[in-house]
């Protein structure tokens, strides 16, 4: 324990006192001695007196003035500590002090907590009246939200997670089970889940192409689609479209407002484009199939019409041979018909767009530098139609003209290529062709069948497959005269749509349920560094851990990890982490009285080294808080090699941050910190339990810390290493 400066001041100044009181009583009997005689001298009997009375008023001295010290020093500091956490929690008060003086000051105080608590109550109950209407369409919305068979997400322009549906959760889990290692959580980042630039290419087809308005007189933005895969093998088909905020807010603008984020709306097509491949192998056998009885029928038909005297026996065995032909073919088709019929109906959907915003991105996209390039590639369109809409698999399609374009530029130096897009009947003919180089018919052909490989990212699918996706055909061809080269695809031209989505327009703030958080929407994950961030805008993962033991690196072992997450200032109780641990050591008797876990609920429990990287995962994108964080973060430091995870993660502890808010309370138990700030504890010595707790009393420091001047998260991690608790180590 530090002893304050003042008091040892102040025991300083008694001792000296009585010191001072010693040796004048010193000089008074050395007087008197010397009156007595003049050969007096001191005797061992008179030193020791001394000696004893210097002691014996010394330590009454220190005793008085520690007793005075507690009584009307650190008394009212506690008491000021304590009022400072009851203004910022209503329903607390402060017990009665030792002194009459101070008894009177906490009876005042409480006085006006109470006339606080009073009006806070009245605000409150004007607020609930409020919203009372905008609760009951807030549980309209929650419970469509529910029953909706689709996955829903949304998410602002850095593609943070502020909203999604129990479905979403499930679709989007890693594995069939909905395991602990959930990628979907809000104030997440969707490019966990989904490609990025997939979604930035569906990004881009929100975003208005100039001059749109002027031309057509569209007021509104489009949506897109695309097909995606899971990390569990699903293959979902999702619909974007975007979400429009008010005036000043970052992001394309549409008339007055701007693009804010965006919705997909998710559909498990799995099962769909398993009907498709046994549609297309349906015809393939039925093309197969046919083949023989179709010859067979042909020959049996020509040798009646050639030879019309054919003797009634031989005509007889032809006719024979046309029936049963016939009736395996109708067999054939009957049994397809019937294993078959709703596969039949359904065709696979390719995405409707207008052909100028598809040459606009795929401008765009060529022409983008590149890494160790001194010149991006020069991309004009030409003779473009702008009426004309294609349906077309539109990522796999730029993929397939940039590869192509690339690929001109590193293998024959072409440093120019054009677009165009003209419509030719039915069809639409879009050409990728350049100036002055040419190649030959077999290097163009490879190209087209290879798998496309780009800036070091393959694909297994060639530029034919993409374009046979799309229900199109492309080839090579050569203009000698005006020497040009292209690429020339001609693909099905579409209808432009009807019903284009309208988009979501946000509501006034109210509550929310648990799933939504629409206030992540002013996030930007490049504004700002890490460090220099208002705590109040971080995400934050709070954990705790149960133990064999206390002494990590004497080989205890972690038995049980527990998390939540803190996203805006609210902890989402429903985004947990929560897994029992293997140890593959016994367990002390000791550790089971604390924690009571037994050795038989670890049994078949995954190991360290499987959790901790699902625990990474889960951790990603923020800060750690634990209590007394040091311990937890010892025995994870001690399992990184194992694991292959580091823990790098920025960490605040609560423990420190109480030594920082109150440096004059005598414990930093967390017991003691939840009952000084009105929190309710429930769970103890449960991982999971422990950190709910703790994200309580995390959640009620900040107010107090930015009261203090501490609002980011350098302060915060600069004023908890200058406590004398961060000095502990593990």
């Amino acid at each position: 324990m530090q002893w304050p400066r003042k008091l040892v001041r102040a025991a300083t100044f008694a001792c000296l006192f009585v010191l001072l009181v010693v040796l004048s009583t010193a000089a008074l009997m050395v007087a008197t001695a010397a009156g007595e005689g003049a050969g007096g001298h001191w005797s061992g009997e008179r030193v020791a007196v001394l000696l004893v009375l210097t002691l014996t008023f010394s330590v009454v001295a220190c005793w008085i003035v520690a007793r005075a010290y507690a009584r009307h020093v650190n008394a009212p500091l506690r008491m000021a500590e304590d009022l400072a956490a009851m203004t910022a929690h209503s329903g607390l008060r402060l017990p009665d002090p030792a002194t009459e003086e101070l008894r009177a000051l906490a009876q005042a105080a409480n006085h006006l907590l109470a006339a606080r608590d009073a009006l806070e109550s009245d605000v409150a109950e004007r607020v609930r009246e409020a919203r009372a209407s905008l609760e009951q369409e807030r549980s309209r919305l929650a419970a469509l939200m529910a029953d909706l068979s689709q996955s829903v997400v949304v998410c602002n322009l850095d593609g943070r997670v502020l909203l999604y549906n129990q479905r979403a959760k499930q679709a989007l889990s890693p594995g069939s089970d909905g395991s602990n290692a959930e990628l979907l959580g809000l104030g997440r980042s969707i490019y966990r889940v989904f490609d990025r630039a997939l979604i930035e290419h569906a990004l881009e087809r929100l975003q208005p192409v100039a001059g749109d308005e002027a031309r057509d007189g569209r007021q509104g933005i489009g949506s897109a689609q695309f097909v995606t895969a899971t990390r569990a093998g699903r293959l979902l088909r999702a619909h974007m479209s975007p979400v429009l905020g008010g005036d000043g807010q970052p992001g394309a603008l549409v008339g007055d407002l701007s693009v804010t984020g965006f919705v997909l709306v998710l559909e498990d097509v799995t099962q769909t484009n398993e009907r498709h491949a046994r549609r297309d192998e349906l015809i393939q056998s039925l093309i197969e199939g046919g083949r023989g009885p179709l010859g067979s029928l042909r020959a049996a038909a020509e040798m009646l019409s050639d030879f019309s005297d054919m003797a009634p026996r031989q005509r007889d065995r032809f006719l024979g041979v046309i029936r049963d032909e016939a009736g395996a073919l109708s067999t054939q088709f009957e049994k397809a018909a019937a294993a078959f019929s709703n596969d039949l109906r359904e065709r696979w959907l390719l995405e409707e767009i207008l052909g100028v915003e598809l040459l606009a991105v795929a401008a765009r996209r060529i022409g983008e530098q590149r890494r160790g390039e001194h010149r991006p590639l020069a991309v004009k369109t030409e003779s473009v139609d702008d009426s004309l809409w294609l349906r077309v698999d539109s990522f796999g399609l730029l993929q397939a003209l940039r590869y192509l374009a690339l690929r001109l530029q590193d293998e024959y130096e072409v440093r120019d290529v054009r677009l165009s897009l003209q419509r030719h009947g039915h069809l639409a003919q879009l050409d990728l062709y350049w100036v002055g180089t040419f190649m030959n018919n077999e290097a163009a052909m490879s190209w087209l069948q290879d798998p496309m490989s780009i800036d070091g990212e393959s694909s297994p699918l060639s530029v034919v497959d993409v374009i046979e996706r799309c229900n199109g055909e492309i080839w090579f061809q050569r203009e000698r005269v005006s020497h040009r080269a292209f690429f020339r695809t001609m693909l099905p031209a579409g209808e432009a749509p009807k019903d284009l989505p309208r988009a979501i327009i946000p509501a006034a703030d109210g509550e929310r349920p648990e799933f939504y958080d629409f206030d992540i929407f002013r996030w930007s994950a490049g504004s700002h560094e890490l460090d220099d961030r208002p705590l109040a805008e971080l995400s934050y993962t709070v954990f705790d851990t149960e133990t064999t033991g206390l002494q990590p690196s004497a080989g205890d072992e972690i038995i049980q990890i527990g998390a939540t997450r803190i996203v805006n200032r609210r902890l989402l109780r429903h985004e947990c982490f929560d897994q029992l641990i293997d140890p593959r050591r016994p367990l002390s008797q000791q550790s089971v009285k604390v924690h009571g876990i037994t050795r038989d609920l670890l049994a078949g429990q995954p190991v360290i080294t499987v959790v901790l990287p699902t625990f990474h995962a889960f951790c990603a994108d923020t800060v750690m808080v634990g209590h007394n964080a040091a311990f937890d973060m010892r025995f994870l430091q001690l399992k990184e090699r194992q694991s292959g995870v580091r823990f790098d993660h920025p960490v605040l502890d609560t423990l420190l941050l109480s030594a920082v808010l109150h440096p004059n309370q005598s414990t930093h138990r967390l017991e003691a910190i939840a009952e000084r700030l009105g929190v309710s504890v429930f769970g103890r010595h449960t991982a999971l339990g422990d950190a709910m707790v703790t994200g309580e009393v995390f959640l009620k420091m900040l107010p107090l810390l930015a009261e203090m001047g501490i609002t980011t998260l350098r302060q915060a991690r600069e004023a908890s290493e200058r406590t004398y608790h961060a000095r502990l180590k593990y």
